[in-house]
């Protein structure tokens, strides 16, 4: 395994149970009857046991939408070919997508990067480009990338995350465009789940019943051709994965090294995260999980994780929509923490 990667493994810390402890005693001590905020308290009290910090920072926010092409396309998986990639890549960049409108709604910066896309887009403002491959094989006749690949396209989430948090972003959001990337999100929740091809895939873009079928096949055939070793992430990640896929796993694992909470956004995500965290549990215990998608295979990959979502809003768009939401009431918790009146300020009878 690349140095960096096994070096940023090694560095993630489990929470501190004193640091919860922490949390609550400030909980306790505010303007309203103990734990009447519920999840919001959970929130603020995770806050500080990530950062380490007993009155965490204000927080500045990006959301990461990575994007990459998929071979497995050319198997009809998908009700869009795969130059939608590209033309949403720009749609991106112009602001006009879901996830612009959502992340200006939650103060966040969106991070548009270019890691597997089939297409050169030369120099563009605003575009981040750590392409490593331009598209991944079809996996249903062989592996999607080589393990080398796979570990390049990680590497980059891990800096993407250093990078950011240098310039002083202190929580994450994860998100995902590239047409077809359902089907290897499928197959990565298959084979670290344990469960039939048939209980974690979805329609993903919308297909039909017989598309669906036909989906289902391919990733079957993918994982038997493949043989991917559910106990080594990498390889399961490089057989039936995908670029964006990794660079999540590598900005989940990035965020966790430098204690900074990263909220995880939909089925491609979680995918991502699931690498992230089987490669390091402890990565499991700096994650926010957004959303439930309506994607059959999300609940499985979450259970696995034991991640309670956030929210549950019949999303299945990715982009990172579902973080943008969701680090809007991370944030309402945290302001309740840093802002509500004490007993004593207010001069309240406790």
């Amino acid at each position: 395994m690349n140095n960096t990667i096994k070096t940023t493994i090694e560095s993630i810390q489990p929470l501190e149970q004193a640091w919860f402890d922490k949390a609550q005693a400030r909980l306790n001590i505010l303007t309203k009857p103990p734990g009447s905020l519920g999840r919001l308290e959970e929130f603020a009290g995770r806050l500080v046991a990530i950062t380490g910090n007993e009155m965490p920072e204000p927080l500045k926010k990006a959301v990461f939408t990575f994007a990459g092409d998929h071979g497995v396309t050319e198997e009809g998986v998908s009700l869009y070919p795969k130059e939608v990639t590209r033309q949403m890549v720009l749609n991106f960049l112009n602001g006009g997508a879901g996830i612009n409108v959502l992340a200006r709604q939650a103060g966040a910066d969106v991070v548009v990067v270019d890691i597997g896309v089939d297409h050169d887009f030369g120099r563009i403002e605003g575009l981040v480009v750590k392409k490593i491959l331009s598209g991944t094989k079809n996996m249903r006749h062989g592996p999607a990338m080589t393990r080398d690949e796979a570990e390049k396209c990680i590497l980059a989430g891990i800096e993407l995350a250093k990078e950011y948090s240098s310039a002083g972003y202190n929580i994450f959001g994860t998100g995902d465009m590239g047409i077809a990337n359902t089907t290897p999100s499928a197959a990565i929740a298959s084979v670290l789940t344990g469960r039939p091809p048939a209980e974690v895939t979805g329609s993903g873009t919308g297909i039909g019943s017989d598309a669906l079928k036909n989906k289902i096949i391919v990733i079957q055939e993918a994982i038997e051709v493949n043989n991917p070793d559910p106990t080594d992430a990498v390889d399961v990640l490089a057989k039936v994965g995908g670029a964006e896929i990794a660079g999540i796993a590598g900005l989940c694992l990035g965020a966790a090294a430098d204690r900074k909470p990263v909220v995880v956004d939909g089925f491609i995500s979680t995918a991502g995260a699931l690498i992230a965290c089987t490669l390091q549990p402890v990565t499991t215990e700096y994650i926010f999980a957004a959303h439930r998608s309506v994607e059959v295979g999300h609940a499985a990959m979450l259970d696995k994780m034991g991640l309670r979502p956030i929210l549950d809003l019949d999303m299945r768009l990715g982009e990172g929509t579902g973080a943008a939401l969701a680090m809007m009431l991370v944030e309402s918790g945290l302001k309740i923490y840093r802002e509500m009146a004490t007993f004593e300020s207010a001069g309240v009878s406790s």
